[in-house]
């Protein structure tokens, strides 16, 4: 079963299912989410900058990363990991030019993101996957074998 992860500003998350040898997704998502962006990022102005929202889901196999990233190409993103972190970007330009008797037309745009994550040390780096598809970034993060969560089980008192 997945569970949504939602991240409350400055809050707190509670993961009772974790294993004790890991670091919790608590404390990874509070580190990553729950830091101030800096004031132009939260002005009302069309800065070029802007950041897609992320959803984070943990089973007891894995993580998945869910980014709202439409109207790109798989062509237009680069992931890298370096020493547990995961770096997410891209960068489009598009141009147009008219040219008429009278004038010269011309628009350009420029627009890039990124995103970085530190992952937890349960994260099977080998076997990082990524897919776009229909304007969603999907990154799966399976987890090494120690850190999956076992199943509940009874303990007989003898």
């Amino acid at each position: 079963m997945s569970n949504l992860v939602n991240v409350p500003k400055n809050g707190s998350l509670a993961n009772t299912n974790s294993n004790a040898n890991f670091p919790t997704l608590s404390n990874w998502l509070d580190d990553i989410f729950n830091r101030d962006l800096p004031s132009v990022f939260a002005s009302n102005f069309n800065t070029g900058i802007t950041l897609p929202k992320v959803n984070i889901k943990e089973t007891a196999d894995d993580f998945m990363v869910e980014m709202a990233v439409p109207g790109l190409k798989k062509s237009d993103f680069h992931l890298d990991l370096d020493n547990q972190v995961l770096s997410i970007s891209t960068e489009t330009k598009e141009e147009n030019e008219t040219k008429e008797e009278n004038y010269t037309r011309r628009e350009f745009g420029y627009s890039s993101f990124k995103r970085t994550f530190t992952l937890p040390e349960s994260v099977n780096d080998e076997k990082i996957d990524a897919n776009y598809k229909d304007g969603i970034l999907s990154i799966l993060l399976p987890k090494k074998e120690e850190a999956k969560q076992k199943p509940a089980r009874s303990i007989k008192v003898s």
